[in-house]
């Protein structure tokens, strides 16, 4: 059943030909109008058309981004959960534990929402998808938001359930590079240098989309391993990525890489505190990671990965539509 379901990472528009659980496509050029008659050539679409402007008035849209806002919001309640719980515990490899915990975690939330709006609840998963053209740039703006609310409400609610000195100890969970910690001669600062922590966001992020996104974003791989196959190697490539970040720097204050802006927007704002030192690391580092991504898929042949024309919303495809306007 699960080789026949293509539903993966931002296909609304093009990989699900004959589903019911799809978003549908606002535009009015669908992707097959995007080739001419002959089949020979791409014909022109507006910038107007690549950008998906009418993403912002179709209410399949927005009801779609529901259902990343209530993802989202369980996700960080679940991994701030997950991160106070394994450091509390007296277990000699929390960060094994916590990485092994959260790789579970994302497969089964996924599998939750892939039905409902593509299953990103992420600001990597919908920046990428859209500079790669698989969304519309608006439909990622619209999804990003309802991640960083969904965020914001996870965090409010772990906030509601915890004791403050456990919020005060932990952060919240939230992402931080460095901490205030006792010393002999009071208070340090201890934890990564933001050089190493912006480096660790880039290559995690990327290697991430290159690990795992990159099956789900081509049709081909997405077919063949099926749905629960390519949404469980998601969640484990996350999982390895935080267990990989958090032992290879070993330094108290730094908690792994984030590889979900909006998971550390939440904490943050109901937190507050030293979580914003060096907070835009975490939005900075995964945003460059995309580009290098994109820009990977822009230089393999077109023939392995989306085909001879590529996606509508594509951003080479949008810059070039904006210099015709």
């Amino acid at each position: 059943m699960a080789s026949k379901n293509n539903v993966v990472f931002g296909d609304e528009e093009n990989q699900l030909p004959g589903g019911t659980n799809k978003v549908q496509p606002c535009s009015s050029t669908s992707r097959k109008n995007t080739i001419d008659d002959e089949g020979k050539k791409p014909i022109f679409l507006s910038f107007s058309e690549r950008l998906g402007v009418p993403d912002f008035f179709c209410l399949d849209v927005w009801r779609a981004s529901m259902g990343e806002l209530l993802g989202s919001a369980v996700l960080v309640f679940m991994l701030d959960t997950i991160v106070i719980s394994t450091l509390e515990s007296d277990t000699k490899m929390p960060n094994l534990i916590m990485s092994i915990l959260i790789a579970i975690v994302i497969t089964i939330l996924l599998l939750a929402v892939v039905p409902v709006s593509g299953g990103h609840i992420n600001p990597i998963i919908s920046f990428s998808a859209a500079l790669v053209g698989i969304i519309s740039m608006s439909r990622a703006i619209i999804y990003i938001m309802a991640q960083c609310v969904g965020a914001i409400l996870g965090a409010l609610a772990l906030r509601a359930v915890v004791s403050s000195s456990i919020e005060d100890t932990f952060s919240l969970g939230g992402c931080t590079i460095t901490i205030i910690a006792p010393g002999p001669n009071g208070p340090v600062i201890v934890g990564l240098e933001m050089a190493q922590a912006l480096w660790l966001e880039i290559f995690c992020t990327f290697v991430f989309l290159f690990a795992s996104i990159w099956m789900a974003y081509d049709h081909r791989q997405a077919k063949s391993l099926g749905h629960v196959t390519v949404l469980s190697i998601v969640g484990v490539v996350l999982g390895l990525l935080v267990f990989i970040s958090t032992t290879v720097t070993a330094r108290k204050g730094y908690g792994g890489a984030g590889m979900n802006p909006a998971r550390c927007l939440g904490p943050a704002i109901i937190r507050g505190g030293h979580l914003w030192d060096g907070h835009w690391i975490f939005w900075v580092g995964p945003t460059i990671g995309c580009v290098a991504f994109y820009v990977y898929t822009k230089i393999i042949p077109p023939k392995h990965f989306l085909g001879e024309y590529g996606f509508k919303h594509d951003f080479v495809g949008v810059v070039k539509a904006l210099s015709n306007v």
